[in-house]
């Protein structure tokens, strides 16, 4: 092999993935690349040049790129994803940055998938414990082994249940990032996306229907002066707030991503109740 090879392997993937119109064509195929152990060698070896190589297919057929290494960053920590959880993202450090705005010891994220929330909100708060839900057992095995990559195995617990139904006692804080993406919208999703699970992108119809779940159950899950925090889709502000105030919760207010745009809708229980 000349010693150029790794240069060439790495123009090669950048121009396929161009080609079929993957964004930051460089970006993924230099994370490929550290992927597949070529580190600084401008030499691969047959090893490495096999599995970047398979790795570079894969991405050419549109499979996102945290499949592919089997990581994804958020907040403070690289999470393990696979195809069973939603690939974390940074539009979602917007409900942890709001719930961590005011104190709780106890927590219930609904929905968890890879458990990014929960654990991201349980090692920013050593005292806190929390109970991740989710109705997918292969979820619940991704965040199970995530909690130990976090290191918060000892204060984090982990329950199969449809939303709240599972759940017993009350908490000081409800979070969920639920699937909001209506009917109508999958099908301009790009192809990255549809590789995650159908459930956790869309309930179908109008998206709402794991809002109206979480504000019909929530109340009595939470302590007086609890509060819920849920990601919306930029469009669901008013209609997550109408849910949420017909619940009898109060204080509902929407936070915005650093984009500019809605994504986080927050309400509390009223304190006599």
């Amino acid at each position: 092999m000349s010693e150029t090879d790794a240069v060439r392997a790495l123009a090669e993937a950048r121009r396929r993935f161009e080609m079929v119109g993957i964004p930051d064509a460089a970006r993924d195929a230099s994370a490929l690349m550290d992927a597949a152990g070529a580190g600084s060698d401008l030499v691969l070896s047959a090893e490495v040049a096999d599995r970047f190589a398979t790795m570079v297919a894969r991405r050419t057929a549109r499979e996102p790129v945290s499949h592919i290494i089997g990581r994804r960053a958020f907040w403070m920590h690289d999470f393990e994803v696979t195809p069973d959880v939603l690939d974390p993202r940074p539009d979602t450090e917007t409900l942890v940055e709001a719930a961590l705005a005011d104190g709780f010891s106890t927590v219930v994220d609904l929905g968890t998938g890879s458990g990014c929330i929960l654990l991201s909100l349980l090692h920013e708060r050593p005292e806190a414990t929390g109970l991740g839900t989710d109705i997918s057992e292969a979820a619940l095995a991704v965040a199970r082994r995530n909690a130990d990559r976090v290191g918060v195995a000892g204060r984090a617990s982990f329950l199969r249940s449809d939303w709240l139904s599972g759940v017993t006692g009350q908490v000081d804080l409800i979070v969920s990032n639920p699937p909001y993406i209506s009917q109508d919208e999958m099908v301009d999703l790009s192809p990255e996306v549809l590789h995650e699970p159908h459930l956790a992108l869309t309930p179908g119809g109008d998206g709402l229907d794991a809002y109206r779940r979480i504000a019909r159950d929530a109340p009595d899950h939470l302590v007086p002066g609890g509060r819920l925090l849920v990601e919306i889709g930029a469009t669901q502000a008013s209609a997550v707030s109408a849910l949420f105030e017909a619940a009898g919760l109060i204080n509902i207010a929407t936070i915005r991503d650093l984009p500019g745009k809605d994504r986080v809708v927050s309400a509390q229980k009223p304190a006599d109740r």
